[in-house]
């Protein structure tokens, strides 16, 4: 493992640790109440102009529940940026509505090289307060010098002009649209990379969907998922796009949920846009690929929209590539082996 990459993947174990102790002083009875609420919120259903997390109780478990599983999500999307864009790294970073830090602490893994100015900006001080005391016991370079700011989220946010990076992690889905259209629009005029993450669920896909089409009427080009900027093939309300990360469970999934595996799925939707030139992936595999006898089966978004192409044994090097890739994974175009 390249040395850079070594330090990104011990910036998520670093979170992990810091995490571990959080739930201590917090009862079982707490920890359910809080966490089944911030779940409610979290998959449904009604904007609000009122911070989500109230209190100490609802940070701790906040951060304990989600910040792992919006960790991966957002590395994981941050990951498909960088390899549309290899040569890029930010030097400004600006989180919006980031809550504890979760989309920080990704982006410190994304880059764990250079230095970068980053702000946090949300409304719930007790959710700065406790992603302040995270990111300063952490050991982290990237981390150390993070602003965390109080800031209302929606109409009337400033940003500053030439950010690097913007991120927008499971917020947008809190707001009204009038909030959630600002968001965007501020974050497209300011940035030079604007990378957005919402649940995938159908209604995530929804509000990413309307948001790539804000970034790109703003001049930015979609860097990840899609390998093209024109319209998305997919059928409003008959499918939706939207990918996994592999979260290993904390010791709160298992008092909340009861279940015996020591990870789950983190679904979610995104999209990532930059103003500067960079290489779409060819295509990306949109769905778990089917492994049968001699051949895989993969579902993949093209420039020329959604199609399945089979790979068999007999192409060799692309059957031996398909059976390695995942769902998410950008995927060559033309076979360069396939006969003339």
């Amino acid at each position: 493992m390249h040395a850079s990459a070594a330090e990104g993947a011990r910036t998520g174990e670093t979170l992990r640790a810091a995490l571990a102790g959080l739930v201590d002083g917090l009862s079982a009875r707490q920890a359910a109440q809080a966490t089944g609420r911030l779940i409610e919120n979290y998959r449904g259903r009604t904007p609000t102009d009122a911070p989500v997390l109230r209190d100490r109780a609802d940070v701790v478990a906040y951060a304990a529940y989600r910040m792992p599983a919006t960790f991966e999500a957002v590395r994981s999307a941050l990951a498909a940026f960088r390899a549309g864009a290899p040569g890029w790294s930010p030097g400004s970073h600006v989180d919006i509505g980031g809550g504890t830090g979760a989309a920080t602490w990704a982006t410190a893994a994304a880059w764990p090289d250079g230095e970068r100015a980053t702000t946090v900006l949300d409304w719930a001080e007790p959710a700065l307060a406790l992603g302040r005391e995270l990111a300063g016991g952490a050991g982290v370079e990237a981390l150390r010098e993070v602003r965390w700011q109080r800031q209302v989220i929606g109409d009337g946010l400033s940003l500053p002009d030439g950010t690097d990076l913007v991120t927008v992690s499971y917020v947008l889905g809190e707001l009204t649209a009038a909030d959630r259209h600002a968001v965007v629009d501020e974050a497209a005029r300011a940035a030079q990379a604007v990378v957005l993450i919402e649940p995938g669920t159908p209604d995530g896909y929804l509000r990413i969907r309307e948001a790539r089409e804000r970034l790109l009427a703003a001049g930015l080009r979609v860097v990840a998922p899609c390998p093209h900027s024109a319209q998305c093939p997919i059928e409003p309300g008959a499918d939706w796009c939207h990918f996994a990360a592999r979260v290993s469970r904390s010791s709160l999934h298992r008092q909340v949920k009861g279940g015996s595996l020591p990870y789950e799925d983190e679904k979610f939707a995104y999209v990532a846009a930059a103003r500067f030139p960079a290489a779409p992936a060819d295509a990306r595999v949109v769905r778990r690929p089917q492994l049968r006898k001699g051949q895989v089966l993969l579902d993949l978004c093209a420039p020329d929209g959604l199609r399945r192409e089979t790979v068999t044994k007999r192409q060799g090097p692309r059957y031996r590539t398909a059976r390695d890739a995942d769902w998410g994974d950008a995927w060559p175009g033309e076979d360069p082996h396939a006969p003339t």
